[in-house]
């Protein structure tokens, strides 16, 4: 297979709404962004694009992903849409990647956008909810925010996990966002605030939840040749991987353990696995993420991590998907601070030195989480880290990682339904 390269990136400021604005509008600005940082690009040098958006229901149009096409001028161009629950953004850079290392293009738009401020907060969690089983979850309430809950109450009675060790990544990802001018939620918060903020789902408060967002975001990939003729610091495309599990965690067998190079059995000696505690599908994509880019110590071989941190405690237990920590460490990992910004002051003691920042954008809980979006927002972030334009694109250099020379994105869909990672790498 081809290398496969991302050229540039684009994002609109992710908002609770954007009412002057439709989807199209949306991408056309985020993919102008990214072409304007290429100018040795040109428009006709694009072989066709794919489309990324969760739900018809958002904006009350089927076809929306061909619109999209159309209103960037790339007609009569391939399109395509991918639709993968929460995973949408990850599945659509992976499958452009696909389209270029397969030989069937040289330049490939990815675009993904959001507009659920076009129906109420109720109905759009019932939008959501569809991405669960109709037949058995979906008729007895099930929301998103009481999967979650149950699955860290899990966490907590099998690890010890606590309310305010989650509350430690709230307040990590709204301190990041008060850089990041694209960010939906900045915010300096206290412990205290977050477990005061409305209960949702105990133990999740509101502080512990993302929100719907309306938003867009590009990224170009190109082929090796293209990739270099175009761009002065293209940004490898090192290691993908993806993975699946049951809709219905009910359904998820148990077994053992899905090691990383990083691990060996000893190491989970009775640990009923995946149980409704972890994600088997996150793992899964790790694995052959890490295999393909050569990783043996994920901690020491990336400087940066943005992943789907839907709720807090989905970020604790993917520090232990990804490898980071050992399952049932993830929320002694985010209290000594291993996750954090080193030259922030979150305004809390943290015992331990940082060893890997975790969504120094803010993540989806303070970037905001417009889902067709939010995968390709987090490749953004990511070729700008390594390509060391945060100031540039920021306005301040604050969230710049020093010498980043690699980065993993992570996708998560659904109750680890789908997941997508993807390691990129400066050349």
């Amino acid at each position: 297979m081809r290398k496969v390269y991302l050229v540039s990136g684009g994002v609109t400021k992710f908002a609770k709404a954007n009412p002057e604005k439709d989807f199209r509008l949306m991408v056309k600005e985020a993919y102008d962004q990214a072409i304007s940082d290429v100018p040795k690009l040109n428009h006709a040098m694009i072989d066709g694009s794919v489309v990324s958006y969760f739900s018809d229901h958002f904006t009350r149009q089927l076809m929306a992903g061909a619109m999209v096409n159309d209103f960037l001028g790339l007609c009569p161009k391939p399109s395509k849409r991918v639709e993968g629950g929460g995973a949408t953004g990850g599945l659509c850079i992976q499958s452009a990647y696909e389209d270029i290392a397969s030989g069937r293009m040289n330049v490939v738009v990815a675009a993904g956008f959001e507009t659920m401020s076009q129906v109420n907060t109720w109905k759009g969690n019932e939008f959501i909810a569809l991405a669960s089983d109709t037949n058995f979850d979906y008729p007895v309430g099930g929301f998103y925010t009481g999967y979650y809950a149950m699955m860290v109450v899990r966490h907590m009675h099998e690890f010890g996990t606590t309310p305010e060790q989650m509350a430690c990544v709230s307040i990590k990802n709204h301190k990041n966002a008060i850089y990041n001018p694209f960010a939906q939620h900045p915010a300096e918060l206290t412990i205290e605030d977050v477990r005061k903020s409305d209960m949702v789902s105990w133990p999740l408060t509101r502080l512990d939840c993302c929100t719907m967002s309306d938003g867009a975001a590009v990224c170009i990939l190109a082929d090796e040749d293209t990739a270099f003729k175009v761009c002065d610091n293209p940004i490898l495309i090192k290691g993908l991987g993806t993975g699946t599990d049951s809709m219905r965690m009910a359904d998820r067998p148990h077994g053992d353990v899905i090691l990383l190079p990083n691990e060996n059995k000893d190491d989970y000696k009775g640990l009923k696995y995946p149980g409704v505690h972890s994600c088997r599908a996150g793992r899964m994509a790790a694995k052959m993420a890490y295999e393909d880019a050569g990783i043996i110590n994920p901690i020491e071989e990336l400087d940066f991590i943005e992943l789907h941190d839907a709720f807090t405690s989905s970020e604790i237990q993917t520090y232990e998907d990804l490898g980071l920590c050992k399952y049932g460490e993830g929320g002694s990992f985010v209290e000594k601070g291993y996750p954090f910004m080193e030259n922030i002051d979150y305004g809390i003691k943290l015992p331990g030195k940082t060893k890997i920042a975790v969504n120094p954008s803010g993540g989806l809980l303070a970037s905001g989480h417009p889902i067709g979006a939010t995968g390709i927002m987090q490749a953004v972030f990511s070729i700008w880290q390594l390509q060391g334009n945060i100031k540039e694109q920021f306005g301040n250099d604050t969230l710049q990682i020093k010498d980043a020379k690699r980065g993993l994105i992570h996708s998560h869909a659904g109750t680890g339904t789908y997941v997508a990672v993807t390691i990129l790498e400066k050349v």
